[in-house]
């Protein structure tokens, strides 16, 4: 199998990227009583569930590396050809994963033929323009990732059933460091570490991602970011356009 782009940007993913707790009981809720579930795009598996048979499918082999000891089964395979035949499991599950596929929509059809019941976990690109990590500091992540985040959030209704769509507001104090995981926090933004574990952070050119850090740097250090977004830090929490997508029966 060829290399994947997490086999690129991957190699640090455990650093910062682990399992909210509010959304898995989210995404536990969405699989209903399906006992046998495939993991599509699996990575580290931080949202399996641990009392059903899971099996991860992830094309990354760095990805792969860093699953701990005890996770679920895992093969190296693409969404787009699934090595599983007909009807194999309960449920799919695809997780922060949709945007990344070459062919979303052959891959959606194959979870179809996996299992009756898909869930997913995608968001609504249009949130990008508006959240502020992208609209003052990196504004090119919104045509990086574009084509993509459609294909995620909107292809999904053009080929699967989809029979219920969710906000999955971001916690206050969510600990799985996703694009908008520190929405209050912005300090986290700058630290290397946190701008590994966002694919769309990382696939920017190093030049792109030193010139909106040092912007973001130098308007913490100024308060020019209190100024125009310190009611964030007293919130809760925050729809940033994540969404929880239900598809089959």
């Amino acid at each position: 199998m060829t290399g994947t782009r997490y086999d690129r940007i991957g190699r640090s993913y455990t650093r910062t990227r682990r399992t909210e707790p509010r959304i898995a009981t989210r995404i536990m809720g969405a699989l209903g009583d399906a006992r046998r579930v495939l993991n599509v795009g699996a990575g580290t598996g931080n949202y399996e569930p641990s009392d059903r048979v899971v099996i991860a499918a992830e094309p990354s082999l760095t990805m792969i590396r860093q699953r701990p000891s005890g996770a679920a089964p895992v093969v190296e395979a693409v969404a787009e050809s699934l090595p599983f035949a007909d009807a194999s499991f309960d449920a799919t599950l695809a997780i922060f994963t949709v945007h990344h596929w070459r062919d979303p929509a052959r891959g959606l059809a194959e979870l179809a033929r996996m299992a009756p019941r898909q869930v997913f976990v995608s968001f609504e690109a249009s949130f990008d323009q508006r959240f502020w990590l992208v609209a003052d500091y990196f504004p090119e992540v919104d045509a990086l990732d574009a084509e993509g985040a459609a294909q995620a959030a909107e292809g999904i209704a053009r080929v699967l059933p989809v029979r219920h769509v969710e906000p999955l507001p971001v916690p206050a104090d969510c600990v799985d460091g996703f694009m908008a995981c520190y929405w209050n926090r912005p300090e986290a933004y700058i630290d290397p570490n946190v701008q590994a574990g966002i694919s769309c952070l990382a696939m920017l050119e190093p030049a792109v991602l030193a010139r909106g850090t040092e912007r973001l740097r130098a308007d913490l250090a100024s308060g020019a970011w209190d100024a125009r977004h310190g009611h964030l830090r007293t919130l809760p929490e925050l729809d940033v356009g994540y969404v929880l997508v239900v598809a089959g029966t």
